[in-house]
């Protein structure tokens, strides 16, 4: 298996690069690899896409948040899985190739297929569903191809015909002194083709909105803020392009007993001070059944103790995080007259006890006096 290059490596850049910066060190590196300056280099189209997943990566602060603390493993997690190919890129990073060198898109007709839109989604999961896992149908709302029109946009069968102004290449070209500049068909709008009688369900766009049920599959151990990617759901594309992603974003629910530290869980459990002082074995829920805890005799407020391996799954190993408990020792209340009693009698031996280790301070530090006097 090959090893992944370092992002920032590739693009030649520092970890503090800024959004500007990043952009023209893609851009350099995307005219130096381009398909049409290295036709048949297979390692300039490697390149060329190496570069371009670095760019995906470090422009987006989300994903560029995961590259720096976990690397590319937590990429995978997170669902990103690079582009499938050209189009992908090209269909993302148009505004990088656009007028420069007369490289709009890939620098060919703009009548080839658009990739279709991304789409986000919103899922609130329950703590216990982010914590094991679990498997959902959802409901979205999506541009579909036109079932009339078969995603033509042409009424009654018809095709769409050839831009006359720009013969098809979706692009006006205009000589400026040794370069030509290409910029976009206004007639057209860059597709290189016009239609004349439109659909009338979709009315010449060759697609229409559709609610679709999509079956979603969510890992053991997400977190709010985790983010899933369903390759080819999200919206169709525009003249054979391919489908958009469906981006699903998590949120969850706080929960009555546990909270989350990344992968460890943190709960809190109280117990009286005659357990503190005796030590006691009590139960203590955890995510899959209830433990038992040994409290040792004389145990602190604010003790801390941890069932190791008890936490959340890791997205990015088989390892599982640890359950944080922290006891809270409760002061007892509405005594009756025989537990009064007896506390006051503990008192009064503790308060003997205190005094006499007093005196005996007093009368070691008496000691040393009259010795070096």
């Amino acid at each position: 298996m090959t090893t992944k290059r370092d992002y920032y490596e590739i693009l030649g850049v520092n970890k503090n690069a800024g959004d500007d910066e990043l952009k023209k060190a893609y851009r350099k590196l995307a005219m130096r690899y381009h398909p049409d300056k290295n036709p048949g280099d297979k390692e300039a189209e490697e390149q060329f896409k190496e570069a371009a997943e670095a760019y995906e990566v470090l422009k987006d602060s989300q994903k560029r948040n995961i590259y720096d603390q976990y690397g590319h493993k937590g990429l995978e997690g997170s669902g990103f899985s690079g582009f499938g190919d050209f189009d992908d890129i090209f269909s993302s990073f148009g505004d990088v190739f656009e007028n420069f060198f007369g490289m709009g898109g890939k620098g060919r007709s703009r009548s080839k297929g658009k990739r279709g839109g991304d789409i986000r989604y919103d899922i609130t999961l329950s703590f216990m569903e982010a914590a094991f896992g679990s498997e959902t149908e959802i409901d979205i709302n999506k541009p579909d191809i036109c079932p009339d029109c078969k995603g033509q946009g042409c009424a009654g069968g018809a095709e769409p015909e050839t831009c006359s102004h720009c013969n098809g290449t979706g692009q006006m070209s205009q000589s400026q002194g040794f370069f030509t500049v290409r910029t976009t068909c206004r007639y057209c709008g860059g597709a290189g083709q016009v239609i004349s009688n439109p659909c009338t369900l979709c009315r010449g766009t060759g697609k229409v909105n559709i609610s679709k049920k999509v079956t979603l599959k969510i890992p053991a151990g997400v977190d709010e803020g985790s983010r899933l990617r369903l390759t080819g759901e999200g919206a169709a594309g525009s003249r054979g392009g391919g489908t958009g992603d469906l981006y699903v974003f998590i949120h969850v629910k706080p929960h009555d007993f546990f909270e989350r530290d990344g992968e460890n869980i943190i709960c809190q459990i109280p117990i009286s001070f005659v357990q503190a002082a005796l030590g006691d074995d009590i139960s203590v829920p955890t995510l899959k059944a209830d433990k038992t805890l040994v409290i040792p005799a004389g145990t602190q407020p604010g003790a801390v103790f941890r069932f190791l391996g008890e936490g959340i799954p890791s997205l990015r190993s088989d390892e599982r995080g640890n359950q944080i408990i922290q006891v809270v020792i409760k002061t007892p209340v509405n005594l009756n007259k025989k537990q009064e009693k007896l506390l006051t009698e503990f008192a009064r031996i503790e308060s003997n006890k205190i005094t006499s280790k007093l005196k005996n301070i007093f009368k070691g530090e008496s000691v040393k006096s009259a010795r070096k006097a």
